[in-house]
């Protein structure tokens, strides 16, 4: 699975470093990091919907405050 996030400017005052962190950081609680491949990238083109993430090729709308639930919902759930 890949996770892409946008770290162009518009994300990254919505909080694009923050999510980033946390990913890095549930992935390694959750010890996926095998199966997990999280990237970064500049504009995905749809910068009033951000921080825009990516797992595979499904676009979402992440912030900080609701990354757990994308985590678990997106991410967790599917590699398992």
């Amino acid at each position: 699975m890949k996770i892409t996030v946008c770290i162009g400017s518009s994300c990254h005052i919505k909080g694009s470093r923050q999510v980033v962190e946390k990913l890095q950081e549930l992935i390694g609680e959750s010890a996926i990091g095998d199966s997990v491949e999280l990237d970064g990238t500049f504009c995905m083109g749809k910068c009033q919907q951000g921080v825009c993430v990516t797992v595979d090729d499904t676009f979402y709308s992440v912030s900080p405050d609701n990354v757990n639930v994308f985590f678990d919902e997106n991410v967790l759930k599917k590699v398992r």
